[in-house]
């Protein structure tokens, strides 16, 4: 088996060697072109192309790189954009900061807006500039969006991590602030037709999380970013042969081509409501499914409530 593979490498190589010579003796052998092509090392170009396509999709790490891939330097590259997004083209208000404890883990349950997590990323970067001495806070991110190309190295790198439970309470015993997003796929793919309706919070694992950490469960509500990408249907037929659920279809895409992936500039609210008691929720009575699933819906209901202000206080969708 290793044989074959140095084989193939050595005739890559030959193959790669043969495309040299062929394009130094095209671009080098035209008089006419001896002034353009004089400045211009073809070779040297070549090879960045060649070190390029074998990199796709990957860059140098730096040396900061904690155990779920938040990466510091892509952190602070990044972070005049988020603010460009959260001050200028969203315009996000945020509301109800001073809820959050001062120090210590917190459960932030929000509602899901739309397919990529534009949300999570601004909720993260909202409290992480109220609270720059806090641990970072991250976001939970579905397996579904993470096995899109490309997504998971970047999404990782500026805070967002898998969704489990297991990384949820490692996150927490380092005291960070986790954000999670319990409708999961159901809330990412409503239509637009739908906006703003809380889907089924799945079995309670939100209620769980808290209550066996110890952590604050906080409700949050997202006004605005269900316009970002609003999605009048699903085509589902073509997505089978790009091995995805859906293909969403919205005012912009397909039809303005990748011009149309460009999320529209609403105006966003984030309001964080206050710590949830989870009160009877002692000893045994965690394994009371009913229990877990009445706090559960009351948890749903109060983002719910949440988000129907906002929509009905807002003056437009555009600000």
């Amino acid at each position: 088996m290793s044989e074959d593979r140095d084989q193939t490498l050595q005739e890559l190589d030959a193959a790669l060697d043969d495309l040299r010579v062929e394009i130094r003796s095209r671009f080098g052998g035209s008089a006419g072109r001896e002034e353009e092509t004089a400045s211009i090392d073809w070779f040297e170009v070549f090879e960045e192309l060649r070190r390029r396509a074998n990199a796709f999709g990957i860059a140098e790490r730096s040396g900061e790189v904690d155990e779920f891939g938040a990466d510091e330097v892509v952190l602070a590259r990044a972070q005049p954009v988020f603010d460009f997004l959260q001050d200028r083209y969203w315009r996000v208000d945020v509301d109800g900061i001073e809820n959050l404890p001062d120090e210590g883990p917190c459960v932030l349950v929000a509602n899901r807006s739309g397919l990529l997590p534009y949300d999570g990323i601004m909720i993260s970067h909202a409290i992480h500039r109220a609270h720059p001495a806090h641990p970072l806070p991250r976001f939970l991110v579905a397996d579904w969006l993470i096995t899109l190309p490309f997504m998971q190295p970047y999404l990782a790198r500026i805070g967002g991590v898998r969704a489990s439970r297991d990384n949820a309470e490692r996150l927490l015993s380092r005291g960070h602030f986790v954000v999670a997003f319990p409708e999961g796929m159901k809330g990412a793919a409503k239509l637009f037709r739908d906006r703003y309706r809380l889907q089924r919070f799945g079995r309670g694992g939100v209620i769980r999380l808290a209550r066996d950490t110890g952590a604050p469960l906080v409700p949050v509500a997202v006004v605005g970013a269900e316009e970002v990408h609003p999605v009048l249907f699903k085509a589902e037929t073509m997505a089978r042969s790009f091995g995805l659920p859906f293909v969403p279809v919205t005012p912009t895409f397909p039809l303005l081509g990748p011009a149309g992936l460009l999320p529209l500039p609403s105006k966003w609210t984030i309001r964080i409501g206050k710590p949830l008691a989870l009160d009877g929720l002692g000893g045994d009575a965690v394994e009371d499914e009913l229990l877990i699933s009445r706090l559960t819906e009351e948890l749903r209901r109060e983002i719910q409530t949440m988000v129907d202000d906002g929509v009905k206080t807002r003056p437009s969708v555009w600000g």
